[in-house]
Protein backbone atom coordinates (compact mmCIF):
# COMPACT_ATOMS: atom_id res chain seq x y z
CA UNK A 1 0.00 0.00 0.00
CA UNK A 2 1.46 3.24 -1.30
CA UNK A 3 2.48 5.85 1.60
CA UNK A 4 -0.40 8.51 0.83
CA UNK A 5 -3.07 5.28 0.72
CA UNK A 6 -1.92 4.24 4.22
CA UNK A 7 -2.11 8.00 5.61
CA UNK A 8 -5.35 8.38 4.18
CA UNK A 9 -6.68 5.21 5.43
CA UNK A 10 -5.12 6.06 8.81
CA UNK A 11 -7.15 9.24 9.04
CA UNK A 12 -10.90 7.66 8.00
CA UNK A 13 -10.10 4.89 10.86
CA UNK A 14 -9.49 7.50 13.49
CA UNK A 15 -12.61 9.37 12.91
CA UNK A 16 -14.87 6.25 12.86
CA UNK A 17 -12.95 5.17 15.98
CA UNK A 18 -13.80 8.72 17.38
CA UNK A 19 -16.86 8.62 16.36
CA UNK A 20 -17.92 5.26 17.61
CA UNK A 21 -18.43 6.74 20.90
CA UNK A 22 -15.43 4.08 22.63
CA UNK A 23 -13.56 7.42 24.05
CA UNK A 24 -16.82 8.00 26.56
CA UNK A 25 -16.47 4.56 28.13
CA UNK A 26 -15.83 4.72 31.59
CA UNK A 27 -12.37 4.24 32.46
CA UNK A 28 -10.77 4.30 28.93
CA UNK A 29 -7.92 6.04 29.49
CA UNK A 30 -6.71 3.22 32.32
CA UNK A 31 -7.40 0.55 30.44
CA UNK A 32 -6.15 2.04 27.11
CA UNK A 33 -3.16 2.08 29.54
CA UNK A 34 -3.20 -1.20 30.58
CA UNK A 35 -3.60 -2.31 27.24
CA UNK A 36 0.20 -0.61 26.30
CA UNK A 37 1.07 -1.75 29.15
CA UNK A 38 0.41 -5.57 28.42
CA UNK A 39 1.76 -5.94 24.83
CA UNK A 40 5.29 -3.56 25.51
CA UNK A 41 6.01 -6.17 27.69
CA UNK A 42 4.85 -9.10 25.81
CA UNK A 43 7.03 -8.34 23.38
CA UNK A 44 9.61 -8.74 26.09
CA UNK A 45 9.19 -12.05 26.62
CA UNK A 46 6.44 -11.39 29.48
CA UNK A 47 3.22 -13.62 29.79
CA UNK A 48 1.00 -12.10 32.23
CA UNK A 49 -2.01 -10.94 30.55
CA UNK A 50 -4.44 -7.67 30.57
CA UNK A 51 -6.64 -8.57 33.46
CA UNK A 52 -3.66 -10.67 35.05
CA UNK A 53 -2.47 -6.92 35.31
CA UNK A 54 -5.41 -4.81 35.97
CA UNK A 55 -6.00 -7.28 39.00
CA UNK A 56 -1.98 -6.29 40.12
CA UNK A 57 -2.55 -2.43 39.74
CA UNK A 58 -5.73 -1.99 40.62
CA UNK A 59 -5.78 -4.42 43.73
CA UNK A 60 -2.16 -5.34 44.16
CA UNK A 61 -3.43 -9.12 43.59
CA UNK A 62 -0.10 -10.92 42.06
CA UNK A 63 -0.98 -13.14 39.10
CA UNK A 64 -0.50 -16.76 39.64
CA UNK A 65 2.18 -19.03 37.44
CA UNK A 66 3.83 -15.56 36.50
CA UNK A 67 7.31 -14.92 37.91
CA UNK A 68 8.29 -12.21 39.97
CA UNK A 69 10.37 -10.60 37.60
CA UNK A 70 7.44 -10.46 35.14
CA UNK A 71 5.17 -8.75 37.22
CA UNK A 72 7.66 -6.13 38.42
CA UNK A 73 8.36 -5.25 34.83
CA UNK A 74 5.21 -4.57 34.20
CA UNK A 75 4.37 -2.81 37.60
CA UNK A 76 8.12 -0.31 36.38
CA UNK A 77 6.08 0.19 32.95
CA UNK A 78 2.78 1.18 34.26
CA UNK A 79 4.79 4.04 36.73
CA UNK A 80 7.14 4.97 33.40
CA UNK A 81 4.12 5.87 31.42
CA UNK A 82 2.16 7.69 34.32
CA UNK A 83 5.61 9.64 35.15
CA UNK A 84 5.95 9.83 31.60
CA UNK A 85 2.32 10.94 30.20
CA UNK A 86 2.45 13.30 33.10
CA UNK A 87 5.86 15.15 31.98
CA UNK A 88 4.73 15.83 28.37
CA UNK A 89 1.91 18.04 30.25
CA UNK A 90 5.52 20.13 30.43
CA UNK A 91 6.21 21.32 26.90
CA UNK A 92 10.47 20.63 28.28
CA UNK A 93 12.44 19.95 25.54
CA UNK A 94 13.72 16.55 25.49
CA UNK A 95 17.22 15.87 27.16
CA UNK A 96 19.57 12.85 27.41
CA UNK A 97 19.04 12.96 31.33
CA UNK A 98 15.60 13.18 31.11
CA UNK A 99 15.71 10.05 28.70
CA UNK A 100 18.13 8.28 31.55
CA UNK A 101 15.39 9.31 33.97
CA UNK A 102 12.95 7.70 31.65
CA UNK A 103 15.03 4.42 30.86
CA UNK A 104 15.46 4.52 35.14
CA UNK A 105 11.30 4.20 35.72
CA UNK A 106 11.34 1.53 33.35
CA UNK A 107 14.74 -0.54 34.44
CA UNK A 108 13.89 0.17 38.47
CA UNK A 109 13.36 -3.24 39.79
CA UNK A 110 14.54 -5.30 36.89
CA UNK A 111 18.12 -3.08 36.11
CA UNK A 112 21.22 -4.82 37.42
CA UNK A 113 24.47 -3.06 37.64
CA UNK A 114 27.32 -4.16 34.76
CA UNK A 115 31.21 -4.12 35.50
CA UNK A 116 33.09 -4.36 31.76
CA UNK A 117 36.24 -3.15 29.83
CA UNK A 118 34.41 0.38 29.47
CA UNK A 119 33.30 0.83 32.85
CA UNK A 120 30.63 0.10 35.78
CA UNK A 121 26.74 1.32 35.29
CA UNK A 122 23.77 0.12 36.72
CA UNK A 123 20.74 -0.45 34.25
CA UNK A 124 18.30 0.26 36.74
CA UNK A 125 19.57 3.62 37.00
CA UNK A 126 19.38 4.44 33.36
CA UNK A 127 22.80 5.13 33.34
CA UNK A 128 23.91 4.94 29.02
CA UNK A 129 25.83 1.16 28.23
CA UNK A 130 29.68 1.45 28.33
CA UNK A 131 29.52 -1.72 26.47
CA UNK A 132 28.77 -2.77 22.83
CA UNK A 133 25.79 -4.85 22.10
CA UNK A 134 24.20 -6.37 18.91
CA UNK A 135 21.00 -7.45 17.97
CA UNK A 136 20.41 -11.08 19.50
CA UNK A 137 23.26 -14.00 18.86
CA UNK A 138 24.78 -13.36 15.43
CA UNK A 139 23.01 -9.94 14.64
CA UNK A 140 24.07 -6.70 13.79
CA UNK A 141 26.33 -4.65 16.29
CA UNK A 142 24.24 -1.52 17.35
CA UNK A 143 26.41 1.99 17.74
CA UNK A 144 29.71 1.71 19.62
CA UNK A 145 29.31 2.82 23.13
CA UNK A 146 31.47 5.56 22.94
CA UNK A 147 29.68 7.30 20.50
CA UNK A 148 26.32 6.52 21.98
CA UNK A 149 26.31 9.70 24.37
CA UNK A 150 26.96 11.92 21.36
CA UNK A 151 24.15 10.16 19.09
CA UNK A 152 21.79 10.45 22.12
CA UNK A 153 22.15 14.26 22.76
CA UNK A 154 22.03 14.91 19.06
CA UNK A 155 18.45 12.43 18.69
CA UNK A 156 17.32 14.79 21.30
CA UNK A 157 18.08 17.99 19.27
CA UNK A 158 16.71 16.82 16.35
CA UNK A 159 13.37 15.32 18.27
CA UNK A 160 12.82 19.38 19.92
CA UNK A 161 13.38 20.61 16.29
CA UNK A 162 11.19 18.31 14.84
CA UNK A 163 8.41 18.61 17.72
CA UNK A 164 8.90 22.57 17.22
CA UNK A 165 8.22 22.31 13.52
CA UNK A 166 5.40 19.61 12.72
CA UNK A 167 2.13 20.57 11.75
CA UNK A 168 0.07 19.34 14.05
CA UNK A 169 -3.45 19.00 11.70
CA UNK A 170 -1.08 16.81 9.76
CA UNK A 171 -2.37 13.52 11.58
CA UNK A 172 -0.10 10.87 9.16
CA UNK A 173 2.68 13.39 9.66
CA UNK A 174 2.57 13.66 13.08
CA UNK A 175 2.29 9.77 13.74
CA UNK A 176 5.13 9.43 11.03
CA UNK A 177 7.32 11.83 13.40
CA UNK A 178 6.84 9.59 16.53
CA UNK A 179 7.54 6.41 14.39
CA UNK A 180 10.42 8.09 12.90
CA UNK A 181 11.62 8.80 17.09
CA UNK A 182 11.04 5.27 18.23
CA UNK A 183 13.08 4.32 15.59
CA UNK A 184 16.23 6.48 15.65
CA UNK A 185 16.34 5.78 19.15
CA UNK A 186 16.03 2.27 19.60
CA UNK A 187 18.97 1.76 16.48
CA UNK A 188 21.17 3.98 18.96
CA UNK A 189 20.32 1.47 21.38
CA UNK A 190 21.73 3.98 24.47
CA UNK A 191 21.19 1.55 27.36
CA UNK A 192 22.00 -2.19 27.80
CA UNK A 193 18.77 -3.34 28.21
CA UNK A 194 14.78 -1.93 27.93
CA UNK A 195 15.20 0.16 25.13
CA UNK A 196 12.25 -1.52 23.49
CA UNK A 197 10.33 -0.68 25.91
CA UNK A 198 11.61 2.93 26.37
CA UNK A 199 11.25 3.62 22.78
CA UNK A 200 7.93 2.69 22.26
CA UNK A 201 6.88 4.70 25.57
CA UNK A 202 8.84 7.43 24.18
CA UNK A 203 7.04 6.82 20.54
CA UNK A 204 3.36 6.76 22.73
CA UNK A 205 4.76 10.21 24.65
CA UNK A 206 5.21 12.37 21.37
CA UNK A 207 1.85 10.95 20.32
CA UNK A 208 0.50 12.18 23.87
CA UNK A 209 1.97 15.84 22.81
CA UNK A 210 0.53 15.87 19.32
CA UNK A 211 -3.20 14.50 20.50
CA UNK A 212 -2.79 11.26 18.69
CA UNK A 213 -4.37 8.27 20.35
CA UNK A 214 -1.26 6.42 20.98
CA UNK A 215 -0.31 3.00 19.19
CA UNK A 216 -0.52 -0.35 20.56
CA UNK A 217 2.16 -2.00 19.02
CA UNK A 218 0.73 -5.84 20.05
CA UNK A 219 2.06 -8.93 20.52
CA UNK A 220 0.98 -10.78 17.86
CA UNK A 221 2.05 -8.08 15.39
CA UNK A 222 5.85 -8.85 17.40
CA UNK A 223 7.18 -10.70 14.40
CA UNK A 224 6.11 -7.93 11.24
CA UNK A 225 7.46 -5.75 13.96
CA UNK A 226 10.67 -6.61 14.89
CA UNK A 227 11.72 -7.34 10.96
CA UNK A 228 10.50 -4.11 10.06
CA UNK A 229 13.02 -2.49 12.38
CA UNK A 230 16.09 -4.87 10.84
CA UNK A 231 15.07 -4.07 7.86
CA UNK A 232 15.00 -0.72 8.06
CA UNK A 233 18.05 -0.96 9.83
CA UNK A 234 19.75 -2.50 6.80
CA UNK A 235 18.00 -0.56 3.96
CA UNK A 236 18.68 2.65 5.80
CA UNK A 237 14.93 3.55 5.43
CA UNK A 238 12.87 4.36 8.23
CA UNK A 239 9.92 4.34 5.59
CA UNK A 240 9.76 0.60 6.40
CA UNK A 241 9.03 0.27 9.61
CA UNK A 242 6.77 3.88 9.50
CA UNK A 243 4.50 1.91 6.97
CA UNK A 244 4.18 -1.25 9.34
CA UNK A 245 3.34 0.53 12.56
CA UNK A 246 0.96 2.57 10.64
CA UNK A 247 -0.90 -0.71 9.71
CA UNK A 248 -0.53 -1.97 12.60
CA UNK A 249 -2.21 0.64 14.35
CA UNK A 250 -4.81 1.08 11.70
CA UNK A 251 -5.77 -2.80 12.31
CA UNK A 252 -5.71 -2.33 16.06
CA UNK A 253 -7.95 0.53 15.91
CA UNK A 254 -10.41 -1.26 13.44
CA UNK A 255 -10.50 -4.38 15.88
CA UNK A 256 -11.40 -2.20 18.74
CA UNK A 257 -14.22 -0.17 17.05
CA UNK A 258 -15.84 -3.81 15.78
CA UNK A 259 -15.06 -5.15 19.26
CA UNK A 260 -17.03 -2.22 20.85
CA UNK A 261 -19.55 -1.89 18.44
CA UNK A 262 -20.21 -5.61 18.60
CA UNK A 263 -20.59 -5.31 22.74
CA UNK A 264 -22.74 -2.50 22.22
CA UNK A 265 -24.77 -4.02 20.01
CA UNK A 266 -25.43 -7.41 22.23
CA UNK A 267 -25.82 -4.83 25.37
CA UNK A 268 -28.95 -3.58 23.67
CA UNK A 269 -30.19 -6.60 22.25
CA UNK A 270 -30.27 -8.28 25.41
CA UNK A 271 -31.92 -5.38 27.44
CA UNK A 272 -34.53 -5.89 24.14
CA UNK A 273 -34.88 -9.38 25.05
CA UNK A 274 -35.31 -8.79 28.61
CA UNK A 275 -37.82 -6.10 27.72
CA UNK A 276 -39.52 -8.47 25.82
CA UNK A 277 -39.45 -11.27 28.32
CA UNK A 278 -40.75 -9.08 30.81
CA UNK A 279 -43.39 -7.77 28.74
CA UNK A 280 -44.66 -11.42 28.03
CA UNK A 281 -44.44 -12.70 31.82
CA UNK A 282 -46.45 -9.78 32.71
CA UNK A 283 -49.30 -10.29 29.78
CA UNK A 284 -49.45 -14.10 30.96
CA UNK A 285 -50.00 -13.25 34.34
CA UNK A 286 -52.79 -10.66 33.77
CA UNK A 287 -54.60 -13.19 31.46
CA UNK A 288 -54.09 -15.36 34.02
CA UNK A 289 -55.43 -13.41 36.66
CA UNK A 290 -58.35 -12.76 34.85
CA UNK A 291 -59.56 -16.40 35.03
CA UNK A 292 -58.56 -17.67 38.31
CA UNK A 293 -58.43 -14.25 40.34
CA UNK A 294 -58.70 -16.99 43.42
CA UNK A 295 -55.48 -17.83 42.81
CA UNK A 296 -52.24 -18.46 45.05
CA UNK A 297 -48.72 -17.47 44.13
CA UNK A 298 -47.73 -20.83 44.06
CA UNK A 299 -50.46 -21.77 41.87
CA UNK A 300 -49.94 -18.93 39.19
CA UNK A 301 -46.24 -20.13 39.13
CA UNK A 302 -47.54 -24.01 38.49
CA UNK A 303 -49.75 -22.53 35.80
CA UNK A 304 -47.09 -20.21 34.22
CA UNK A 305 -44.16 -22.90 34.78
CA UNK A 306 -42.26 -19.61 36.18
CA UNK A 307 -40.96 -19.51 39.92
CA UNK A 308 -43.26 -17.93 42.65
CA UNK A 309 -40.47 -15.17 43.45
CA UNK A 310 -41.00 -13.79 39.65
CA UNK A 311 -44.86 -14.23 40.34
CA UNK A 312 -44.36 -11.63 43.50
CA UNK A 313 -42.50 -9.23 41.39
CA UNK A 314 -44.62 -8.89 38.62
CA UNK A 315 -47.58 -8.51 41.34
CA UNK A 316 -46.08 -5.75 43.06
CA UNK A 317 -45.75 -4.12 40.27
CA UNK A 318 -49.34 -4.34 39.01
CA UNK A 319 -50.71 -4.10 42.55
CA UNK A 320 -52.24 -0.77 43.02
CA UNK A 321 -52.21 0.61 39.52
CA UNK A 322 -53.84 -2.65 37.38
CA UNK A 323 -55.34 -4.78 40.26
CA UNK A 324 -55.75 -4.57 44.01
CA UNK A 325 -56.62 -7.29 46.51
CA UNK A 326 -60.10 -7.90 47.65
CA UNK A 327 -60.04 -9.75 51.11
CA UNK A 328 -57.34 -11.48 52.95
CA UNK A 329 -54.49 -13.31 51.03
CA UNK A 330 -55.99 -16.65 51.83
CA UNK A 331 -59.36 -16.51 51.44
CA UNK A 332 -59.17 -13.19 49.01
CA UNK A 333 -59.18 -12.63 45.10
CA UNK A 334 -57.50 -10.08 42.78
CA UNK A 335 -60.13 -7.24 41.09
CA UNK A 336 -59.18 -5.47 38.17
CA UNK A 337 -59.30 -1.50 38.99
CA UNK A 338 -59.62 -1.20 34.96
CA UNK A 339 -59.61 -3.56 32.37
Amino acid sequence: MAMKEIDKKLKDTIHRYSGSGIEQQVDYDKFYLYSLITHSTAIEGSTVTEVENQLLFDEGIAAKGRSLMEQMMNVDLKNAYLFGFEWVKSARPYTVEFLCELSAKVMRRTGSEYSTLGGTFDSSKGELRRCNVSAGIGGKSYLAFQKVPKATAEFCEWLNEALSSIDKNDMAACYRLSFEAHFRLVTIHPWVDGNGRTTRLLMNMVQRQLGLIPSIVTKEAKGEYIQALIDSREHEDSTIIQDVMMAQHITNLENRTLQYQKATSDTVNDTASDTVKTNDTTSRLVTAIKEHPEYTYDEYAQMLGISRATVARHIKKLNGTVIHRVGSDKDGYWQFIKD
